[in-house]
């Protein structure tokens, strides 16, 4: 489970990694804790630190630029909240707005979260064609925002307000 975000060191989003991960960089000094858990903290014998929830590289490391986040079923499910975009229920599947037989394809645009029963009545029709309103509009997230995306609501509750996304 990834629930600690790694930050460059010039404080740009670069991924999420597990706890074990974000200890292991700190004691390592290769990162320092940007932002921990309140109340929480990791003890060892002759150690104890706050557990991390957000670290920054100490060095610089260079990536490639990614112009795009990849598309997923789990990213847009995650970017919609689990909610439904027809009615506002808890979300399971994905739908094509524009259906894969009628030339939709596997984007950001053209997906959005869906219950079972929604993404059932729909089928394989836009929704003019079912009479559906989407209640929101389906947008691509920068690759950074996707990653803050990816730790959860409950992670972005618990970030600094300089680094958490707008609601």
């Amino acid at each position: 489970m990834r629930e600690t975000l790694v930050l460059n060191a010039s404080f740009e989003p670069l991924s999420a990694v597990s706890l074990r991960r974000a200890v292991v960089l700190v004691l390592q000094n290769k990162a320092v804790i940007e932002h921990a858990h309140p109340g929480l903290r990791v003890r060892a014998a002759e150690v104890e630190l706050p557990l991390p929830r957000v670290i920054r590289l100490r060095r610089y490391v260079r990536v490639p630029f990614r112009r795009r986040a990849p598309w997923s079923r789990r990213g847009v499910l995650v970017r919609d909240r689990h909610r439904c975009a027809y009615c506002g229920r808890r979300a399971t599947t994905v739908d094509h707005v524009v259906p894969r037989s009628h030339g939709g394809g596997d984007t950001w645009l053209n997906t959005v979260a869906s219950c079972a029963e929604d993404n059932h009545r729909k089928a394989d029709r836009t929704p003019e064609q079912a009479g559906m309103r989407l209640l929101s509009t389906p947008f691509e997230p920068t690759p950074s925002d996707a990653l803050l995306l990816a730790l959860g609501a409950a992670g972005r509750e618990d970030l600094p307000e300089w680094l958490a996304l707008p609601a």
